[in-house]
């Protein structure tokens, strides 16, 4: 079944809506095989609990297959991804702590944005992007989208040229630098 984009976006604007209302604001770690399914439709906040920094555990389906999928990333204090896009729309609910995001390929956390709890992103398809905590505390984000997902690094810096040995990277010159972080956000 096909659904038009503005179906999709209500729909995932809906769950976000839902889910951010049910779940509220802490969350712990989680088994890896997603929590809501055809057999446990429902989950309670004990249920959600991270423990793992710099982790993300599935709530329902999975970024990598074909459907919706929905999952929660802890990032650590003063931990962000470095610039990626993705190949298609999300939409992110900060659930815990606030949540920093930026623009571009060239990473300047001093330009990121802050978004609180309970604030909401809509990231469209190749967007270059980049997100997490830029302050001493642990930021958890609700990611919802449609699978399969796929991320590319697109890190550079100033004058253009990539930074790390990214095979990924779309950019077209290759850098010296430091290693960009994979990003799985």
């Amino acid at each position: 079944m096909r659904l038009s984009s503005s179906t999709k976006w209500f729909c995932c604007a809906a769950g976000a809506l839902v889910l951010g209302t049910l779940t509220g604001p802490a969350f712990g770690q989680a088994p890896a095989a997603p929590l809501v399914n055809a057999s446990h439709m429902r989950i309670q906040l004990e249920e959600a609990m991270p423990t793992e920094v710099n982790r993300s555990i599935p709530i329902f389906g999975s970024p990598d297959k074909e459907g919706f999928y929905v999952y929660r990333s802890r990032f650590g204090p003063h931990q962000t991804s470095r610039p990626h896009f993705h190949d298609k729309d999300r939409w992110v609910t900060v659930i815990k702590g606030t949540w920093y995001t930026g623009e571009g390929d060239v990473f300047r956390p001093e330009t990121m944005v802050p978004i609180k709890a309970g604030g909401f992103m809509f990231h469209p398809a190749n967007m270059h992007h980049y997100d997490g905590s830029m302050d001493d505390n642990e930021v958890i984000v609700q990611l919802m989208g449609y699978g399969p997902m796929k991320t590319t690094q697109t890190e550079t810096d100033a004058a253009g040229k990539p930074i790390g040995a990214n095979p990924l990277n779309p950019n077209p010159a290759r850098g010296r630098g430091r290693a960009a972080a994979p990003a799985t956000r």
